[in-house]
């Protein structure tokens, strides 16, 4: 706690809550659900840092094949970066740590995932090319923070993708505990639709 306390010190820019420019109806329908009552302490920083700490629990339950605990333990673990994002929105705590390490938490989260499952049943190619793009978002982010200060929060195409590769996961989960190849099937278009969605978010950055 020290070594963090420290951090927030020193780089105290990163966690000034920032006002949100535009609150999204999906924003508001997750806040009045499920985070309403929350109390203030619980902020955006916070759902992220859960979702890093939780993403080696279902590394290690899908690596030890528990499919059932860990299909709902990864479908929980990816909901919450729905979560942190309408919360950070609707009480306008967005900070510039959030906007760097919430993309990269799920980054390590569907990373993980594509170590175990991709590379196992589907092409090598694919595993590759979505860890690699993964990877070329990571040092984009580097870049602009270390050369030009800035921060660039995830735009529409990102989450999209996200979003997509999200149903991959599930649907190979899925294919693998109905034993169905027809949703193996999907799961890799699935992917290789979301890689072309994370092509298209690069380049709206500005890459």
């Amino acid at each position: 706690m020290g070594i963090f306390n420290q951090f927030v010190k020193n780089h105290s820019d990163l966690f000034k809550f920032q006002k949100s420019e535009v609150v999204h109806p999906h924003d508001k329908f997750l806040y009045r659900v499920f985070m309403k009552r929350w109390p203030r302490s619980i902020t955006p920083n916070k759902i992220t840092a859960f979702r890093v700490v939780a993403t080696p629990i279902v590394f290690y339950l899908i690596l030890n094949r528990m499919y059932e605990i860990g299909m709902a333990a990864f479908l929980f673990t990816a909901f919450t970066d729905a979560l942190d994002g309408s919360l950070a929105r609707s009480r306008d705590q967005i900070t510039k740590f959030g906007m760097m390490f919430d993309p990269l938490a799920d980054k390590l989260l569907i990373g993980s995932i594509v170590l175990l499952l991709v590379f196992k049943y589907f092409n090598p190619i694919l595993g590759f090319s979505i860890l690699g793009i993964e990877i070329i978002f990571i040092l984009s982010a580097l870049v602009a923070r270390v050369k030009f200060r800035t921060v660039k929060m995830a735009n529409n195409w990102g989450k999209i993708k996200m979003i997509l590769q999200v149903i991959a996961v599930f649907a190979t989960l899925s294919a693998i505990l109905l034993d169905a190849p027809n949703l193996f099937t999907f799961a890799a278009w699935t992917f290789g639709i979301a890689i072309g969605f994370a092509v298209v978010s690069l380049f709206a950055h500005g890459l």
